[in-house]
């Protein structure tokens, strides 16, 4: 990647790191209890609850070497992704499936896990993303998180795409239907994405 571009990823991957941080020592302590609430209520199995907030450590192994061919957003980290010794974004059944797509597609020259910024429309993590309502429903000030976060990621893709000129693949697209989860993070896209060319470079899929 040129120095610019390494510039303005390095710039964001600090601020993430630094929010993910911040986010998870203000909210942990809220965000958990009705983590498990919501696993509960949609009969999912125990498991052990341990990052509330995930930033996506494949975003470390990057380096200005890196050759940034695409952008994938997924919805949220799920069980595995919220490990404490994984936090990484798509490393569950989604994620094998990614890897699959991209194997038996070689004509396309793209590394899953080489080729790719992996990011999601929000680093707070549920066991089904639909879960994320529940929290909402149940605490003010998450509700407010679970916004601020959707269009900080939003902003922060838009710019990733302009800045590498690659493609932005949008996995999944239930939730960004109206009345879906994350209608803020699809309207604050189309508001910065209005009038640009970039637009032709956004595709969205159910999966992959």
């Amino acid at each position: 990647m040129t120095q610019t571009q390494w510039q303005i990823f390095s710039n964001f991957r600090n601020e993430f790191k630094r929010n993910c941080e911040l986010w998870q020592n203000d909210f942990a302590s809220i965000l958990l209890p009705l983590q498990n609430d919501a696993r509960k209520k949609d009969n999912v199995p125990d498991y052990p609850l341990e990052t509330s907030i995930v930033y996506n450590t494949s975003l470390d192994e990057i380096t200005q070497n890196s050759d940034i061919k695409l952008i994938v957003i997924g919805d949220n980290p799920g069980k595995d992704e919220q490990r404490a010794k994984n936090r990484r974004y798509l490393i569950g059944q989604s994620g094998k499936i990614a890897e699959g797509f991209f194997r038996k597609n070689p004509e396309l020259g793209i590394d899953f896990r080489k080729n790719v910024i992996i990011l999601n429309k929000t680093p707070i993590h549920t066991a089904k993303t639909k879960e994320l309502d529940f929290l909402r429903a149940q605490n003010k000030s998450v509700n407010d998180l679970i916004i601020k976060t959707q269009l900080w990621m939003a902003e922060q893709t838009y710019y990733l795409q302009v800045a590498f000129g690659c493609q932005l693949w949008i996995v999944g697209y239930s939730e960004i239907k109206n009345k879906g989860v994350f209608v803020p993070w699809r309207k604050k896209l189309e508001e910065l994405y209005l009038n640009d060319a970039n637009y032709d470079n956004l595709f969205v899929f159910q999966h992959f």
